[in-house]
């Protein structure tokens, strides 16, 4: 029997976890380095995993298949298709990033008891998010996946509304109720979207009489499964909602800008870079594979929804006056752009969709991690209580306008490849709706640079006079992100290799094939 690479690469976060909660009270830093190391050593088995995946070969490929509930055709099944691994990648990548940029964020303001603590509970639960965000890139069983997809919510939930973020204007007990608030709201809005999914996912067994992805595929093609129109179109948007939730998409999409207010930075990176990624890469491997025929029927109604995401969600980024809720809202207006990707069902479309979810995951994170950096020193998520920190902070503020240039898609740096690609697919198969995301564009521009021109720019305000630069922790954050956004914007090929097989087996699932260029007949 092979190693189980996939089930260790999930495993490894989640027994991290264990041992970073079961280090004593008074040894924070032995927690924090336990957890970092863990995060690495999970990084290294992904990029194996990762350097293991052949392009070419099969579909799915490590795969693992064990019996797990048999009474109910349950399965522990795993394999990771390009999508899948380059986002478990992604995943593996940032986590270490998030844990040394919070390496402070939850150490305690007072003393506290010994039984209390919070630094080893905040670390904890950064790597079971990573474990159940990693496994559900891996499962090929929908009832595991549906588990997880669920169960995934529960430390994410003690992370907003536990460890919130400090910069917060009003008093400590305002300031307690609005993360309550916003954990609440995250976890009702997702828990709602989660229990539609459940009636769908059984619903699906009722029909195909197994979870399995692959058995489902096999019974398609030899013609023992048939689904009703009917049928399908409920069961796909049964799990679409929950999908779109996660996303998230317009109009569903509410719970994020207070989630990533008041989470720590690194927390709303851990929010937006990695566990949203979750329900577009959904969209791909279970609705456009399970249900091809609906998600045909679907698409004009979800393009329009992700044109509204994108125009909507960056005029409200343009009017922001809180640094974190507008990068939140852009995220709201890039996932438009991934699901406009995702659902122009063109072969350009499908991989800037995939590209933009790796890459946004990558701008967003230094974004989101240098503006925490900006915030931390300043005490202040309002753009008003800032101005000309790039006379005194000039590192703070280069690396502030770089995650901001690749948020707006400058050429030549990671995310212009995917979006470029994402407006082609969009052209090619709806002109109209790819002239409406293009609008995204010029405001994506309009928001980051007044916001960089608000805060960085003008005279040095008395607050920010003796603002200190990046320290060394902060560059080792920050650096290897902007390195990683040049490369992936000038040499994209690596990430192209690997994600363009499986959008074409997502294409020949729903049976569609790229536009052809008219061209008129020389006379």
């Amino acid at each position: 029997m092979s190693f189980p690479l996939l089930t260790a690469t999930a495993a490894l976060p989640a027994i991290g976890a264990v041992a970073t909660a079961a280090v004593p009270a008074a040894r924070r830093t032995t927690a924090k380095w336990l957890a970092l190391i863990f995060s690495l050593a999970t990084l290294v088995l992904a990029g194996i995993a990762l350097a293991r995946f052949e392009p070419g070969g099969d579909r799915y490929q490590l795969t693992e298949s064990h019996a797990w509930i048999k009474d109910f055709g349950v399965r522990y099944e795993l394999g990771v298709d390009g999508i899948g691994v380059a986002l478990m990648a992604l995943t593996a990548l940032l986590i270490p990033f998030v844990i040394l940029a919070g390496w402070h964020d939850a150490d305690p303001l007072e003393t506290k008891s010994s039984r209390w603590r919070p630094t080893q509970g905040f670390f904890a639960l950064i790597l079971m998010v990573e474990a159940m965000v990693i496994l559900s890139f891996e499962a090929t069983d929908v009832f595991l996946f549906y588990v997880l997809f669920e169960a995934m919510l529960i430390p994410m939930y003690f992370l907003i509304g536990g460890f919130g973020d400090r910069a917060h204007t009003g008093s400590d007990e305002n300031a307690a109720a609005q993360r309550s608030y916003a954990a609440v709201k995250f976890l009702l809005y997702n828990l709602v979207g989660g229990l539609i999914m459940l009636a769908a996912v059984i619903g699906l067994y009722v029909v195909a009489g197994t979870f399995s992805l692959s058995e489902i595929a096999e019974a398609r093609a030899n013609g023992s499964l048939s689904m009703a129109t009917g049928t399908e179109r409920w069961l796909f948007l049964g799990f679409f909602f929950a999908f779109a939730v996660k996303a998230p998409l317009w109009p569903l999409h509410t719970w994020l800008p207070n989630a990533m207010g008041e989470a720590t930075s690194p927390v709303a990176v851990l929010i937006t870079a990695v566990v949203d990624k979750v329900g577009t890469f959904a969209m791909l491997r279970f609705c456009l594979q399970l249900f091809p025929e609906a998600s045909k029927w679907a698409t004009p109604v979800i393009i329009v929804l992700a044109l509204i995401s994108i125009v909507y969600g960056a005029l409200l980024a343009v009017g922001q006056r809180d640094i974190k809720r507008l990068i939140a809202y852009a995220s709201i207006s890039h996932f438009g752009f991934i699901i406009l990707g995702i659902f122009a069902m063109t072969s350009q479309g499908q991989s800037g969709a995939t590209l933009y979810m790796v890459n946004h995951g990558i701008s967003t994170a230094a974004l989101m991690l240098v503006a925490g950096f900006l915030i931390t020193r300043r005490g202040s998520r309002l753009i008003a209580d800032y101005g000309g920190v790039q006379k005194v902070a000039p590192i703070l503020a280069g690396t502030f306008l770089i995650g901001g240039l690749a948020t707006l898609s400058l050429p030549g740096l990671a995310p212009f490849v995917s979006e470029f690609l994402v407006l082609v697919g969009a052209f090619s198969a709806y002109p109209a709706a790819g002239i409406v995301a293009t609008t995204g564009i010029v405001l994506a521009a309009l928001y980051v640079l007044v916001l960089y021109q608000r805060t960085m720019t003008g005279p040095v305000k008395a607050e920010v006079q003796g603002m200190a630069d990046l320290k060394v922790r902060e560059l080792v954050v920050v650096l290897p992100l902007i390195a990683l956004l040049l490369f992936l914007g000038v040499y994209p090929k690596p990430l192209t290799e690997i994600v363009n097989p499986a959008v074409q087996h997502t294409m020949s699932d729903v049976q569609k094939k790229d536009p052809q260029p008219e061209v008129e007949a020389a006379k």
